[in-house]
């Protein structure tokens, strides 16, 4: 096989692996990577310190041990209490819940969130006596749409940021303009107004629901300290180099080390364990195929031909990325899409002399959103189905859709109408 073919298959028998064995797409990703090594496409050293992004998995990993603690810590658990107490109806109640769900997703991964927030919502829901789909649901989106608001919430905004140079704060105004916070923000607005609509006829009273007990505060506040720090982290390293990943985990270091030697409720062993190990490996694996892609010359091709798709037409090539990233992250991983697709944007971009932001905002938002139309195109709803079906709740696909679709097409076109007016020329 010509050493120009070789990585643009290597990718794409990668990423029919992502679709058809989705449990194992870390071997998968990672075998790749190997065999491109084996192959010649790459050498040892540019697959380990050119290819993987460091840094990037530096902030992945330090995260993920943050989140895990606080997740541990029962305090979203009681923070979602509290709301709940202080809602006057049902509807209000269930709101407030899904919007609490997207608030905490923007620092703690996706899934955990719908873990630690489902057993409050399952209590309300027999409390109210109603079938508890439509909020579990709700909390599920909430969740996958929060996560892009900002540089921790989920690893897409992560890698966008590892492309552009982004600290913590670009993602609230970049150069002089509103971020993708603002837009995802706009979104969610939307969306909700698309969730009240859904929960418009519970408008019954809500009693308490059971009261949780924080272990304790000290994992909020690291958190507190890691997006003090982040928010710094152009001033030490404007490049987006090393310190977003060693700052991250050095105070992942020092969490596992107090809850060592300084708190007991929850072995150190046991936290380690239930990392996600499989996503950390999965990402190792991508960043290899995907620079091995991009160096053969293939996604140049790709940018040219979408440039002569849309004919010099930038809302035409701004709907075109936004909307293919929206229908294929509904159906497929948006991690390797996105690596992949973030060049092709930048280069359309640039061959249209249009904003870079512009293109690639819009990418991240129908990557990240786009997994909301359908019960398999993220983790949290699979997750969010599976606690629903242990308790003899079955959703059809069209269940799902009644809430995904209005709930991802509110947020999409609000996020992306935000953008437009913002970026483009």
């Amino acid at each position: 096989m010509s050493s120009a073919w070789v990585s643009p298959v290597v990718f794409a028998a990668c990423y029919a692996l992502f679709v058809i064995f989705p449990a194992r797409r870390s071997i998968a990703a990672c075998g790749g990577g190997l065999l491109l090594v084996l192959l010649g496409a790459v050498s040892w050293r540019e697959a380990l310190f050119e290819k993987i992004n460091w840094n990037v998995m530096g902030l992945f990993c330090g995260t993920l041990v943050l989140a895990e603690l606080f997740m541990l810590s029962r305090v979203p658990a009681v923070l979602a209490e509290r709301l709940v107490r202080r809602t006057s109806t049902a509807r209000g109640a269930m709101l407030a819940l899904c919007a609490l769900a997207g608030v905490i997703s923007m620092f703690v991964e996706n899934v955990a969130v719908v873990l630690l927030v489902a057993p409050v919502a399952l209590s309300l829901a027999e409390k109210l006596k109603t079938r508890p789909v439509p909020l579990l649901v709700g909390i599920a989106v909430s969740s996958n749409l929060q996560g892009t608001a900002t540089m921790i919430g989920d690893p897409p905004s992560m890698i966008l940021a590892g492309h552009m140079k982004m600290g913590f704060l670009d993602f609230f105004a970049y150069h002089g303009k509103p971020g993708i916070f603002a837009a995802v923000e706009i979104g969610a607005l939307a969306s909700l107004a698309v969730l009240a609509w859904i929960f418009r006829g519970r408008r019954e009273g809500v009693k308490t629901v059971n009261v949780e007990r924080a272990r304790s505060w000290v994992p909020c506040w690291l958190l507190v300290l890691l997006i003090g720090g982040l928010s710094l982290a152009t001033l030490p390293d404007p490049d987006f180099q090393w310190f977003a990943g060693v700052y991250t985990m050095a105070l992942a270091g020092a969490a596992v080390l107090w809850l060592r030697f300084r708190s007991r409720w929850h072995p150190v062993r046991a936290l380690i364990r239930d990392l996600d190990w499989d996503t950390t490996f999965f990402l190792m694996g991508v960043f290899v195929v995907v620079g091995a892609l991009s160096d053969s010359g293939w996604l140049d091709r790709v940018a040219r031909a979408l440039e002569a798709v849309v004919g010099g037409s930038l809302p035409l090539a701004f709907a075109a990325i936004a909307g293919l990233a929206v229908v294929v992250s509904g159906f497929v991983d948006n991690v390797p899409f996105l690596l992949a697709t973030i060049p092709v944007a930048q280069k359309v971009a640039d061959g249209m002399g249009a904003p870079v932001p512009l293109l690639l905002f819009g990418l991240l938002i129908g990557a990240c959103l786009g997994g909301n139309l359908t019960p398999i195109g993220a983790s949290a709803n699979v997750v969010t189905l599976g606690l629903l079906k242990k308790r003899g709740h079955a959703v059809t696909f069209r269940e799902f859709a009644a809430i995904g679709l209005p709930f991802t097409a509110a947020a999409v076109l609000a996020a992306c109408a935000f953008v437009w007016l913002a970026w483009a020329p």
